[in-house]
């Protein structure tokens, strides 16, 4: 299913959009800020499809088989530019220059709109938003801008106040659970893992799901906690190696051994095992719930947050989680 309705969740942004369309209400720029995953790529598609559909049907959907929407979907639509950039990190103003304010006057070759979208909008240096700012400002009639972000910050005010801004909103722990269940097929235990990890990023609780090396690094941090309290120094050490080398993202290890002990912290004081996330985990959660205290488990959140911002200030990562992993023992 495409466009709004193959979209789950943000109903209220996709019911703005759609109704600013068939109501011939589009302003001139609009802003979709989400982190990675949440799916302003798929809004962004289902707003074009709406758009350039030219066979809509009764209830005013794109059909999704009429030469704009097929363009549309192949990403080949001659009035819809992608803006691209060389550097990873950069979209420069010369990018933006050549590929948006060069050709902006240009008009649709065959459809009322000329659509610009700037995907990870966030990346464009200061003289790239300054030189847009023009394009904002006194834009042709014919022209719409797509700005996809991440991280809303990293634009200039004069940017974020001359676009209309739909803040893109988490899903339900249990639409995404769903998703994964019903449209992939998922099953096991590490299906609530996946779910309880991504926070309603649905984008992100796929790709956890499909990862093999997400996989193997949740599998080393629940030997560790399966084992920790027999582990000597040097076996923490080899262990972290191991992780260190299966993990890209040392942060996101410290974020599933907090969602660890938030259920350890659960069951000590429901001691109800049907809530938990680990569920496959149930034994060494309860092994450890015998000899951990309320008190100890709170020091053990805050060694963790410690941990995370060492980490943020480039201390020793096997320095970091040494010192959290014999916390976590001693407590």
């Amino acid at each position: 299913m495409k466009g709004f309705d193959g979209i789950i969740g943000n109903d209220l942004i996709k019911d703005q959009l759609k109704s600013a369309i068939n109501t011939n209400t589009i302003r001139h720029a609009y802003m979709l800020v989400g982190e990675r995953g949440m799916g302003k790529k798929k809004l962004a598609e289902a707003f074009l499809l709406q758009l350039f559909c030219s066979r809509k049907d009764e209830k005013n959907e794109p059909c999704l088989k009429c030469p704009e929407c097929k363009k549309i979907l192949s990403g080949n639509h001659p009035d819809v530019i992608y803006i691209s950039h060389e550097k990873a990190a950069v979209i420069s103003v010369d990018e933006i220059r050549e590929q948006l304010m060069d050709t902006v006057r240009i008009r649709p070759y065959s459809n009322e709109y000329k659509v610009y979208v700037i995907p990870e909008a966030e990346k464009m240096t200061v003289q790239a938003q300054n030189a847009l700012l023009k394009t904002l400002e006194e834009p042709p009639a014919y022209v719409i801008i797509l700005l996809l972000v991440n991280d809303e910050k990293k634009l200039l005010d004069t940017v974020r106040s001359r676009v209309i801004k739909e803040n893109l909103r988490p899903l339900t722990d249990n639409s995404v659970k769903e998703y994964l269940t019903g449209r992939l097929g998922a099953s096991g235990e590490l299906v609530d893992i996946c779910v309880a990890f991504a926070k309603g990023n649905l984008g992100r609780a796929i790709e956890l799901y499909q990862s093999e090396a997400f996989s193997e690094w949740y599998q080393r941090i629940m030997k560790i906690m399966r084992n920790l309290r027999e582990m000597t120094s040097t076996d923490i050490r080899v262990e972290f190696g191991r992780l260190q080398s299966e993990c890209p993202d040392l942060f996101e290890a410290l974020d599933l051994l907090e969602l660890w002990y938030r259920d350890l912290m659960l069951f000590m004081v429901t001691r109800d095992l049907n809530g938990l996330v680990f569920k496959g985990e149930r034994k060494a959660l309860m092994n450890m719930a015998s000899i951990s205290s309320y008190n100890g488990v709170q020091e053990i959140m805050g060694a963790i947050d410690v941990c995370r911002e060492r980490l943020k200030a480039n201390v020793n990562p096997e320095l970091c989680f040494e010192l959290l992993f014999l916390k976590m023992k001693e407590s």
